[in-house]
């Protein structure tokens, strides 16, 4: 939720836009050759046809930085002028030190302070508002927010449930304070830690460290109980999706384009019908990219503002759902 200080302070916009995804490409005919799965099963059931995956040698923080170079890029701004970065990630290099740090020295942002923020596939719009704030109440000028995952690092390759899903990618974008009238509207967000199993990396923390067991255990990837999943995510999804609009002071009508988190078809189809809102108005690249987490909804945005179809003044919402289970929604007025 927008705080009162960031309420009585500047309006903040989105600048400029960046989105990287690795060169190579695994396509659900190759999965077929890797686990009993068949293109027709992951289309029928996901909607994905395709999937980035990064090299070995490529990091989080490696996807993250091109995407940040390409987001400063279409802003005009140098990376000496970036005052904070956020990246929204759960699949971070390290433990610490933290991958915003990393990227940092990467594109040469050495005024920054950095961290990073972890709220799974919800993690983009969580540090929007985050840097929304910090832009709005002057502690800096300019932020890049960041959402970057190398989820095929964290995939089970054996798990055909899970492994089909995910995809490896980041997105960026650079936040200022204009003189518009909107900018990042109003955000509504929520959590559910009881139901966290149900969707989590059980091993690799301070509960599991890793171990011989752990490892042996399959433990340090991904496990969803997809079913479960699906129903969560649909009802608490539309649920911020409206209270975001409603904080905004507009109606489902009043939004020109929609970017769901990118995971599963049936489940943006749903949020579509729940909205009843038609699919023309939805963004949709989960067939090329899969589930890239954190990435997904900026990936899409950038994509969106490089089409040539997002203009002044649309009015798009974002909306996510993730581990934690987390969730929210954005309304963003478009002002570049």
């Amino acid at each position: 939720m927008t705080t009162k200080k960031a309420q009585l302070g500047r309006t903040v916009s989105i600048v400029g836009t960046g989105s990287y995804a690795p060169d190579r490409i695994l396509t659900n005919a190759e999965l077929e050759k890797m686990v009993d799965t068949s293109d027709e099963w992951i289309v029928t059931r996901t909607g994905i046809r395709e999937r980035h995956i990064a090299a070995a040698e490529q990091a989080t923080s490696d996807l993250a930085a091109e995407a940040a170079r390409r987001a400063l890029a279409d802003a005009g701004v140098k990376a000496e002028d970036v005052g904070l970065i956020v990246v929204a990630t759960i699949t971070p290099d390290m433990g610490f030190p933290s991958t915003g740090c990393l990227v940092q020295t990467l594109i040469g942002a050495e005024n920054a302070f950095c961290f990073d923020l972890e709220a799974a596939c919800s993690g983009f719009i969580f540090a929007l508002e985050t840097a929304k704030n910090y832009v709005a109440s002057g502690t800096v000028e300019t932020a890049l927010v960041i959402g970057a995952e190398k989820m095929s690092a964290f995939v089970d390759w054996k798990d055909r449930n899970t492994c089909v899903l995910f995809g490896d990618a980041a997105g960026a974008a650079v936040l200022q304070a204009r003189n518009a009238p909107h900018g990042l509207m109003a955000s509504a967000f929520g959590s559910d830690g009881s139901l966290g199993e149900l969707l989590m990396l059980p091993a690799g923390g301070s509960r599991r460290p890793a171990s011989e067991q752990t490892v042996k255990d399959r433990l340090h990837y991904l496990k969803m109980a997809g079913r479960e999943v699906f129903k969560h995510a649909v009802n608490n999804m539309v649920k911020s999706s409206k209270e975001a609009i409603r904080r905004a002071g507009l109606t489902a009508h009043d939004i020109d384009w929609i970017i769901p988190h990118q995971a599963n078809l049936r489940i943006i189809d749903a949020i579509a019908d729940r909205l009843s809102e038609p699919r023309e108005k939805l963004v949709i690249n989960l067939d090329r990219y899969g589930n890239t987490s954190a990435a997904t909804i900026t990936v899409a945005l950038d994509e969106l503002a490089r089409s040539g179809k997002l203009k002044k003044g649309h009015r798009i919402l974002l909306t996510a759902f993730g581990g934690g289970f987390t969730w929210g929604a954005s309304v963003v007025e478009w002002d570049k």
